[in-house]
């Protein structure tokens, strides 16, 4: 098993995610070449990426919110108040067409100093793959506001959505997002936080279902002690269940710009079947302002049959020379054949010992969403897939 920690990466993070906008003609239209997208299969974008037409008929959303929380609706024009200071702003041409798009955002507001009772179910269901939808989801974490929001995607669509995540001064936010689609579903999906004042953030990403799927998690500071958790879990199948095999890629970027604020990132990735591929890129950017910086990153993929294919691109770039650590780590292999040998000499049979190891791959990061229905249903999942 190759083990990348330590290495370093000579190009400029920062000149990758120096601009944005929200009008999408700021953006030409990705042809491949581009470094953001050299891994994105284009051609199976259904246009998300060019100018097929977007709207909403094909998806439908509906929360069911922990009492204590507040549901609204808000126009477009409403939308910045939410975050006046650092108001969302797209960083790529799919993120732009769906914020242009949606006529209506979902807010979900924790109220300050409010404990929520119960996690809230954000339930986004495909209902038609023919018709491109656009979503765009509000978490607003007010001063010392604590909450765990799921976000259950289901169904079969073609979806552009846009997700800002604001947790205030203190506040504690633990973000789901299920990828559970149906096989035909292809998503283009960004989600931006930013982090007060010692808050807390912590971001599961479990992209299970989809023939292409491509999630972009962006963290930001906007105060001391700012903590970012950003743990994934993918397992990727191969033919005959989707044509080519599923395509699950999750770039990542953390912008360090603010004094003394942590992030951890750890996302595992299975792959499984011909054609069957995984993308993962770890974008980490200490500013030189941003002293007394401490980050981590790794990501490992366990490659379970030939055809299948990971790529994994930690990027670290420092700017200043006062950090507490800052580091990256990738891996990628087969299973361990010590471990399936030690469970069959103990007389458990070969796909036993196989399913075994795997759940003890993924379980680690599985107990850390303390959703326990959740935990169970992902768990459920990932066997069926090894089945």
């Amino acid at each position: 098993m190759a083990n990348l920690a330590g290495a370093v990466e000579t190009a400029h993070v920062s000149s990758l995610h120096s601009s944005g906008s929200v009008n999408p003609g700021d953006f030409p239209v990705p042809t491949g070449r581009e470094e953001e997208w050299r891994f994105t299969p284009l051609s199976k974008l259904r246009g998300l990426h060019a100018d097929a037409p977007l709207g909403s008929s094909g998806v439908t959303v509906s929360v069911e919110a922990a009492p204590e929380l507040a549901v609204e609706r808000h126009e477009p024009a409403e939308r910045a108040h939410v975050s006046p200071g650092r108001p969302f702003v797209p960083a790529d041409r799919v993120s732009a067409r769906a914020f242009a798009a949606v006529t209506a955002a979902t807010v979900i507001t924790v109220p300050k100093e409010t404990t929520a009772s119960a996690p809230t179910y954000v339930r986004i269901t495909g209902t038609d793959a023919a018709a491109a939808a656009a979503g765009h989801l509000v978490i607003d974490v007010q001063p010392y506001g604590r909450a765990t929001v799921v976000i259950d995607q289901t169904g079969s669509a073609t979806y552009a959505n846009n997700v800002e995540i604001h947790v205030a001064d203190g506040g504690d936010l633990t973000v789901v997002a299920l990828a559970d689609w149906a096989g035909d579903t292809v998503q283009v999906a960004h989600h931006v936080a930013t982090l007060g004042r010692d808050a807390h953030l912590a971001h599961f990403a479990v992209t299970l279902g989809g023939a292409v799927v491509r999630l972009s998690p962006t963290v930001r500071y906007a105060g001391p002690g700012g903590d970012a958790e950003l743990h994934g879990i993918a397992f990727a199948t191969g033919s005959p269940r989707n044509t080519g095999g599923q395509h699950l890629e999750h770039r990542l970027f953390v912008d360090h710009d603010t004094p003394k604020c942590r992030s951890r990132v750890g996302y595992k990735h299975a792959l499984s079947g011909e054609g069957a591929r995984t993308v993962w890129i770890g974008d980490v950017l200490i500013r030189p302002e941003a002293t007394g910086t401490d980050t981590y990153e790794y990501n490992r993929n366990l490659v379970l049959t030939d055809g299948a294919h990971a790529d994994s691109v930690p990027n670290l770039e420092i700017l200043t020379g006062e950090v507490v650590g800052a580091g990256h780590a990738s891996t990628s292999g087969r299973l361990d054949d010590e471990h399936i040998f030690y469970l069959q000499s103990r007389g458990i049979p070969f796909e036993e010992a196989r399913r075994l190891v795997i759940r003890g791959f993924f379980g680690e990061l599985i107990a850390k969403i303390g959703v326990p229905e959740l935990e169970e249903r992902i768990t459920a999942a990932i066997e069926e897939e090894l089945a």
